[in-house]
């Protein structure tokens, strides 16, 4: 995954987690409107390995 994709995902979680979901949804949108076709099952990989990002769970 290009790293302008990674950084836009972790910027809607940040979003998220400080309760911007309007924002976070449109930032992550558009990062995976932006994504190649090749990269949409790294992104998902991303997503479910990062679900704690989003929530703002820490293990």
């Amino acid at each position: 995954m290009r790293p302008s994709i990674e950084s836009a995902l972790k910027r809607s979680a940040e979003l998220t987690r400080n309760n911007r979901l309007v924002e976070a949804v449109a930032v992550a949108e558009a990062a995976i409107n932006r994504a190649y076709d090749d990269e949409g099952p790294e992104i998902r990989q991303w997503l479910t390995d990062h679900t704690d990002d989003f929530v703002g769970r820490e293990d």
